[in-house]
């Protein structure tokens, strides 16, 4: 097959939910200290960023576990709580790791279809919960979606899961919530030892391409998890960079904040051109086009923009910089007058996995 050499190439990546920002100052000063120790291991258990860790987010140092990515720890989590026989509960659409990183421990995916407004149907997946259920997985954030669960339901969810099953909150954008209704999972794993939270430094933090996340749990959990994956999995490079950008809350507030200006500008004129765009609570938008995801990832695509499309439920577009996303809506306000886009009724997500990259 030969490549369409008509396309531009992409001049604006909105499909992996990156950082439109370099790394955080100083954190180039770090990687490059670092690198003249290329010849040396890292601490196998980057035990220095789990203690910075532990102390920013007041947590005993036990507690923490790092990783290559929150997909690397999810990974070794999947595989320390799931084998043959048991079940992985978790909501779909979803994060596209989930489904895979399942298979990979042998374990059987639960997805549970989301409401028709593209929030997690929490009561449906506390009824999926069963006698081989090991696992529940809440991705809050959801991600494509960028729905949130809010205090009340998460708890009830927490209620009815036996307390013998691991609820984990995927919170891998959760500096980029603002709404004061969300709930931070990190209280609700201090009063409920079956719960775990996976965060990462590949999105606010820009450090995607290094990666690096972790997961807080109670200490036997933690173990379990460490002992699941090989050691070394976290670079030096890498574990430099996420010390020196914990240095830098200030400055990565404010590049949040106006990555948050920018959600709601891009989404207010989407909403303007005609596109269903539910509220979101992370760093990208979701356009639900059913009827129109091969056309306007399609459009984007030849405008340069790149776009994450799951064909025939939505389009998922990352905030980037302003400039980026003024040609984004540019193409979307041309798709939009070609088409009635936004009279596709609501509709429930796709309820059968498809493997793929997950981003």
């Amino acid at each position: 097959m030969t490549a369409d050499v008509s396309l531009p190439p992409t001049r604006y990546a909105l499909a992996a939910n990156e950082s439109p920002y370099p790394p955080l100052p100083g954190v180039l000063a770090a990687v490059a200290a670092e690198a003249g120790r290329l010849n040396r291991y890292p601490d196998p258990y980057a035990a220095a960023l789990c203690g910075a860790l532990a102390q920013r987010l007041g947590v005993p140092a036990p507690h923490v576990v790092c990783g290559a990515g929150s997909v690397g720890v999810l990974g070794q989590l999947v595989a320390a709580t799931c084998g043959p026989g048991s079940d992985v509960v978790y909501p779909w659409r979803s994060f596209e790791a989930y489904p895979l990183l399942v298979g990979l421990a042998g374990a059987t995916g639960v997805p549970v279809p989301l409401d028709a407004e593209a929030r997690l149907d929490l009561p449906a997946m506390a009824a999926a919960v069963t006698d081989r259920t090991r696992l529940v997985v809440i991705c809050n954030p959801n991600n494509p979606t960028g729905a949130a669960v809010r205090h009340g339901e998460l708890r009830r969810l927490l209620d009815a899961v036996p307390t013998d099953v691991v609820v984990l909150l995927d919170e891998a954008y959760r500096e980029f919530v603002s709404d004061p209704g969300v709930p931070d999972g990190l209280d609700h794993y201090r009063e409920r030892p079956n719960v775990a939270v996976l965060r990462t430094f590949s999105k606010a933090y820009g450090l995607a391409g290094l990666r690096v996340g972790y997961a807080v749990g109670q200490a036997p959990l933690v173990r379990a998890v460490r002992a699941a994956g090989p050691p070394f999995t976290v670079s030096g490079i890498a574990e430099a960079a996420a010390l020196a950008s914990l240095r830098l809350s200030g400055e990565l507030d404010r590049r949040v904040q106006e990555v948050l200006v920018e959600r709601d500008r891009v989404r207010a004129a989407l909403l303007e051109q005609g596109w269903q765009v539910p509220g979101s609570q992370a760093n990208f938008l979701w356009v639900a086009a059913p009827d129109a995801t091969a056309r306007l990832a399609d459009v984007c695509e030849r405008a340069g923009v790149g776009v994450r499309m799951f064909p025939g439920e939505g389009v998922r577009i990352t905030i980037g910089e302003p400039a980026a996303n003024d040609v984004l809506l540019a193409v979307t306000g041309g798709a939009a007058r070609d088409a009635a886009v936004g009279a596709a009724a609501p509709h429930r997500m796709r309820t059968t996995p498809h493997p793929r990259r997950p981003t």
